[in-house]
């Protein structure tokens, strides 16, 4: 019995470090002290570098993978691709609700400086705030992969935790230097970028309470899936292109193929 509630412990406390090193990622806002273009559409590229490539290579992977293991090739890789498509169509269904500052009737035709300043920040605030809600449902069931790989070995859950922390800092990225270009608030920034990490946590919680006789591979499967379309349209509707617009186009490029490049190598290196 003690040694049950110690596993327990040591799962939920490698799941609370390897969702708060969001935060890790947040200090990169700390950096600049004033707007730079270049840093923003570099930064915003390999982000999007990070997502994607998780996206495609990890998650929809183990996806495929658990789906076709419980169902059988034909209805998992179904399953797989119908959940992939609903995480893009659900985000963006949010993504038309969030309300934004590029709907010219807003703001009224005349375009002055302080309203191309509203227009630019409003979109960075935007793309920041979206960013946190897509990492946030990224975030929360890869709690309960290291929660519950965790229960079932310690070790297994130390080696999930590491590569799940080496990727959080990248999405701290994501998240804080939007934030901080829009708000100029560093706290905010960090607070924003910290705070998604608790969905891991929150994860594991709810995982321990309610799920625990329920969970199995093709849960795993669909939800590794959804979250795959929700970083996807993420990266390809607010952080290529709000890159594109403040920087030049091969900075942008160049970020998305570096962060795809350090995804790969934590990936790897956690073989």
């Amino acid at each position: 019995m003690l040694m049950a509630e110690t596993n327990v412990l040591i799962a939920f406390g490698l799941t609370f470090l390897a969702g708060l090193s969001t935060g890790i990622g947040s200090l990169i806002a700390f950096v600049s002290k004033e707007f730079s273009p270049k840093y923003l559409a570099g930064s915003l590229g390999f982000s999007a570098g990070v997502m994607i490539y998780v996206s495609m290579v990890e998650l929809f992977a183990q996806s495929r993978a658990s789906l076709i293991s419980f169902h059988g090739v034909t209805l998992g890789n179904w399953l797989a691709v119908g959940s992939f498509f609903l995480g893009v169509f659900l985000i963006g269904i949010i993504d038309k609700l969030v309300p934004t500052f590029e709907n010219p009737h807003e703001i009224g035709v005349i375009q002055t400086e302080e309203t191309h300043y509203l227009k630019r920040n409003g979109k960075l605030l935007r793309t920041g705030l979206m960013s946190a809600l897509a990492i946030f449902i990224h975030n929360f069931p890869e709690g309960l992969a290291t929660f519950f790989g965790s229960l079932k070995d310690p070790i297994l859950g130390v080696t999930i935790a590491i590569a799940i922390a080496i990727h959080n800092i990248p999405e701290g990225v994501v998240i804080s230097v939007p934030i901080y270009f829009a708000t100029k608030s560093k706290r905010k920034a960090f607070v924003y970028s910290f705070m998604t990490g608790f969905a891991e946590p929150l994860g594991a919680l709810i995982g321990f309470l309610l799920l625990r006789n329920f969970l199995n591979e093709s849960m795993f499967g669909i939800l590794f899936a959804f979250v795959a379309g929700v970083m996807v349209f993420i990266s390809l509707d607010e952080l290529l292109p709000t890159a594109e617009r403040f920087g030049e186009h091969h900075i942008a490029i160049y970020g998305l193929i570096l962060g795809m490049i350090v995804m790969a190598l934590s990936l790897l290196l956690m073989l």
